[in-house]
């Protein structure tokens, strides 16, 4: 045998190492997460809402929304905000140096007008040129900021400074909250006074139907791109952050959903400016803040309360989604390298950030790699046709049994697809991924590491076509 048949081999091995790996991982996560939700479900049974909402005893929450060239969903998604089920809110939205008519709808469709309150930077921003107020009293706990492009750190860290409320929900401007959704996010602080942060749900809103800001009718898209975002959201949010949630080892609570306590946030020093990967890297901070204290704490996810959507329904916009989320985990995982495998940071230290950084961020040059090398070393005569055929079986099983497992995660616990022809779509969805848009995810993942060193910085443009409208309805 060659040198060079050794080492193709012994490459060969690392790779079918990597996809059993990969699996057994996995295959962990979803099983603690099964055991997750079913308790979820059982106990969220006996939860009276309509009893916290009427409370006074519930912390009132500041909810703040960066907007950027958000003009086409902006007015409907604020009104939704605005008659959200919960007690005492206040809604912020930071119009960050939009280009279009975002702060003019705004203006005109909630009569605002510029106060004379005072902006104090408790963390540095870019300049707030202005903050509006609604001169009609029904929507008196509206407040926009006006201010110059910083990008959506620094939009968030504005809305943060403004903010009166205890606890802060971030939210996207483009996405639209379930009525009841603050009230299930807002119950684990409720629970245990150690809470500082809670992540919900986000689901994919592409061709639902969308009335006043809120989701009436549930569909699939029709289109397969979007479809197939459905069963990777699944597998990130039931199948993986419950699993994490359930051992405190939550590394990302999603930037499009997430109830924060603010005073710890403000001792964190806010959102990162220079990443684009801020809500990752803000809970990853929030961790080391806190173990390093040796304060008592905890991070939760919670499967029901639901943020809805929009994705990207071309491949050049989601490719430079992943592009950006991929940077971002890097750019985290980089900034908080002196963690790993330190005991002192638990959980994260010595299984959050070790797991993330070999499977998130090794593992697609990996994948890659297998894809190239070994059909062409066994087209070459490398490789017999038995390690060739193991090599795809391997494969395509750890693909496959993720994305399953998520679906049917799904379809035992909360049913939001309870259509049969629904739920035999997603199946379907779930074994054809593996045949050409998982490659291309990997291929995207694997540029945005080339682009990170090469010091890409860019946010990337998201092309929205808005919500599908309900019609005859009153």
């Amino acid at each position: 045998m060659t040198p060079f048949e050794i080492i193709l081999e012994s490459y060969t091995a690392i790779v079918l190492f990597y996809f059993v790996a990969t699996s057994v991982g996995y295959a962990i996560l979803l099983a603690i997460s099964f055991y997750a939700i079913r308790d979820y479900v059982h106990r969220s049974g006996t939860i009276d809402y309509l009893a916290i909402l009427q409370s006074e005893l519930s912390t009132p929450i500041s909810i703040i929304a960066p907007a950027y060239n958000e003009s086409a969903t902006i007015v409907q998604n604020v009104h939704s905000l605005l008659s959200l089920h919960y007690p005492t809110t206040e809604v912020i939205i930071v119009n960050d140096g939009s280009k279009d008519d975002t702060l003019n709808l705004l203006i005109n469709e909630f009569a605002l007008r510029q106060s004379h309150r005072a902006y104090f930077p408790t963390i540095p921003t870019e300049e707030v040129l202005g903050i509006y107020r609604s001169t009609k009293r029904q929507w008196d706990s509206l407040v926009v900021i006006d201010k110059v492009n910083g990008g959506k750190a620094d939009a968030l860290n504005a809305g943060i400074n403004v903010s009166r409320h205890p606890l802060y929900c971030a939210i996207d401007a483009d996405s639209v909250l379930e009525d009841d959704a603050l009230l299930k996010a807002s119950r684990p602080f409720m629970d245990d006074p150690s809470v500082v942060a809670v992540g919900g749900i986000v689901r994919i809103a592409n061709n639902c139907v969308v009335e006043r800001g809120r989701v009436v009718e549930i569909r699939l898209p029709r289109k397969r791109l979007p479809i197939f975002q459905i069963i990777e959201y699944l597998r990130a949010f039931l199948a993986a952050r419950m699993g994490w949630s359930e051992i405190n080892g939550l590394l990302i609570i999603s930037g499009a959903f997430g109830l924060f306590r603010k005073d710890v946030v403000l001792a964190c020093g806010g959102y990162n400016r220079n990443t684009v990967g801020e809500d990752m890297e803000l809970v990853t901070r929030m961790h080391h803040y806190l173990l390093e204290r040796g304060l008592r704490y905890r991070m939760v996810f919670v499967p029901d309360p639901v943020c809805w959507t929009e994705v990207p329904e071309t491949l050049w916009t989601l490719g430079r989604q992943r592009n950006r989320w991929q940077r971002g985990l890097l750019d985290t995982i980089i900034l908080h390298r002196r963690m790993f495998l330190i005991p002192r940071y638990k959980q994260v230290g010595m299984l959050g950030l070790p797991f993330f950084a070999q499977f998130e961020v090794l593992g697609p040059l990996v994948e890659f790699s297998g894809y190239l090398i070994i059909p062409l070393s066994a087209l070459l005569g490398f490789l017999n046709l038995k390690t060739f055929i193991l090599f795809f079986v391997v494969a395509f099983v750890y693909g496959v049994f993720f994305s399953v497992g998520a679906v049917l995660l799904e379809e035992i616990s909360f049913r939001r697809y309870p259509r049969p022809a629904d739920l035999i779509r997603l199946l379907l969805h779930a074994l054809f991924e593996n045949f050409g848009y998982r490659q291309l995810t990997v291929w995207w993942r694997v540029k945005a590491l080339w682009d990170y060193f090469h010091g890409e910085k860019g946010w990337g443009a998201m092309q929205r076509t808005g919500f599908a409208q309900g019609r005859g309805r009153t």
